[in-house]
């Protein structure tokens, strides 16, 4: 089960257009096929950093996920706005285990 958590840092002034972006592609992602959880998070004590935890249950669903109108619409709007390139770090999920 992939899971990737993205580390993003945003440019001050566009923490709230990038939470707007962010909102409508967590909505369409989490109805996608083979996504478990896609949790997008504000950093409480540095509200220009976030991440999603976003957890697939497979690795095709990852790439699908990748191929989407939604991703590339978000990818597009937010990439000016980021302060840093985000940066996604992959882990194999253990727990919880999903039940058949």
């Amino acid at each position: 089960m992939p899971v990737t958590l993205v580390y993003i840092s945003v440019k001050p002034e566009c923490v709230d257009d990038f939470i707007a972006a962010s909102k409508a592609n967590h909505q369409a992602s989490i109805q996608e096929a083979g996504n478990h959880r896609f949790d997008f998070l504000q950093q409480e004590d540095d509200p220009t950093r976030f991440v999603f935890y976003e957890w697939y249950e497979t690795d095709a669903d990852v790439a699908a996920h990748k191929q989407t109108v939604h991703y590339a619409a978000w990818a597009e709007t937010v990439g000016p706005m980021m302060a840093e390139k985000r940066r996604g770090v992959r882990h194999r999920g253990l727990l919880p285990e999903l039940k058949s």
